[in-house]
């Protein structure tokens, strides 16, 4: 259970807001409607996690993948709830995210670019700074601008599983009232 109400949806201020989460989204999940308390924050989320998601010439299996390993390293499963199908969808492999927990016994079943980038996960996730050496490493294996990107992505997404944490969400949260 959220540690917060989550917000009232059918607020008439909100309602613009709401009719475009439902336009990009499909509908208005837990952590937007967790947000939407904050209209310029939700709104400012939307737009900046729509890039993330969206708009990065960054291989969309590498940002899944790197994004259900955050969700496994805090602790946040309903980041990895909404990723999950994300990431299959992508191309990666079952296998491969069950391995996540202990990925490094099961380095063959990744590339050396995705060890690479769970390597860079768990090292901006829990140690914060990163080697020159680990970097340059990354910096060979893609280019200054997708690295760039999945320094940003690894980001984004530990303050999404943060603030998810933070405020106790999770999927089968029952809200009131309900959704679009």
């Amino acid at each position: 259970m959220a540690h917060l109400p989550y917000a009232d949806l059918s607020t008439p201020e909100l309602q613009p807001l709401v009719e475009r989460i439902v336009a990009e989204r499909g509908s208005v999940l837990h952590l937007y409607q967790m947000l939407m308390h904050s209209p310029p924050l939700a709104e400012g989320w939307l737009h900046y996690m729509t890039q993330v998601r969206q708009k990065l010439q960054l291989d969309g299996g590498l940002r899944e993948l790197v994004i259900m390993q955050i969700a496994h390293l805090n602790g946040a499963p309903y980041e990895a709830e909404q990723h999950a199908p994300l990431a299959l969808r992508e191309g990666l492999a079952p296998e491969q995210l069950a391995a996540l927990p202990d990925w490094r016994a099961a380095a063959a079943a990744f590339t050396p670019l995705q060890r690479a980038a769970l390597a860079l996960a768990d090292t901006m996730t829990r140690d914060i700074h990163v080697s020159a050496s680990q970097m340059a490493g990354l910096r060979e294996l893609l280019g200054e601008r997708e690295l760039v990107e999945l320094v940003g992505t690894i980001a984004a997404y530990n303050m999404v599983s943060r603030f998810l944490q933070a405020l106790h969400i999770h999927g089968d949260d029952q809200r009131d009232p309900p959704t679009s």
